[in-house]
């Protein structure tokens, strides 16, 4: 009897701390808690959003695809689809996948996808080719931020007019004014090559004002364009954020940031805390994909 009532005593104890977890929590920029549904109904009104994300963050991921369905609900359909993890060139093999032309294995045999795209991008992949949405391929092909990096920007002048395509138009502006960028180059050390350095920020450039042009080439009046991008891509509001608004000051753009909390209560963090329109707070110890 005592085992009976120290088991029923442990279960009880057990069930209430389980209920009080949190998995996420959403807050605005102010620092309030915002609901999903709430959420969903003011990213409706935005031209983009840029959903942040951990790569290997599972929470994360669900978020993000969960999300996207509630919007397809709010605008009636009118949504377009774009990421960060599928590259300019290989636009045609996605088109092809969402068409039903081509099956998962010719997809992954012909395009260079993530090694999470089963678990963390097909979903979304999936959910676009179910509705007949547009998915943007937006990211530079990684061949030319690797030769950015090594041999800097003015070296892509000379690639092949149709090489060119693939990647925003020369020149990109590379400034430490972009939020994020001063930060790069710190972790490269005050002893760093002048050289190497930039060459290192070039890189990450070329990444985001390839993906600003891409959303900027198609996005739709009346529709929002959803971007799903490594936080890092449009934190504080730079990166990708930054080269749109270089571009188009007047469009309306939400960003929403990812944060890591130890804290059981997902509480806004006390340091290295630099919220934008929409943050993201989820456990540090969440379950990872890789």
């Amino acid at each position: 009897m005592k085992n009976i009532l120290i088991t029923i005593l442990f279960v009880s104890f057990y069930s209430l701390h389980a209920q009080d977890l949190k998995a996420f929590r959403f807050y605005n920029q102010k620092g309030k808690e915002i609901k999903t549904e709430k959420l969903i109904s003011e990213l409706a009104d935005y031209d983009v959003v840029f959903f942040g994300e951990n790569h290997n963050s599972s929470i994360n991921h669900w978020l993000q695809l969960k999300i996207t369905e509630g919007l397809y609900q709010k605008k009636k359909g009118q949504l377009i689809l774009g990421a960060e993890m599928f590259e300019r060139d290989n636009q045609p093999q996605l088109n092809n996948y969402l068409s039903g032309k081509f099956d998962a294995k010719a997809f992954k045999d012909s395009a260079r996808l993530w090694n999470n795209f089963p678990t963390d991008y097909k979903p979304l992949v999936d959910f676009a080719k179910a509705k007949k949405l547009s998915f943007i391929a937006t990211n530079v092909p990684r061949r030319y931020a690797s030769q950015t990096a090594k041999e800097g920007l003015e070296s892509l002048n000379n690639l092949p007019e149709k090489d060119k395509t693939y990647i925003a138009r020369l020149p990109i502006k590379v400034t430490l004014d972009t939020p994020g960028y001063p930060e790069m180059k710190a972790m490269m050390g005050d002893h760093a090559d002048g050289t190497k350095t930039m060459n290192f920020i070039a890189a990450q450039a070329i990444k985001d004002a390839t993906m600003a042009e891409s959303i900027l080439k198609n996005i739709k009046t009346g529709q929002t364009f959803i971007h799903y991008n490594g936080n890092y891509h449009s934190k504080e509001f730079g990166g990708i954020y930054w080269y749109i608004r270089q571009k188009n000051p007047n469009l309306k753009m939400a960003v929403i940031s990812v944060f890591e909390s130890e804290d059981p209560e997902l509480k806004v963090p006390e340091k290295e805390y630099k919220p934008t329109d929409f943050n993201l707070i989820i456990p540090a110890d969440m379950t990872k994909t890789y």
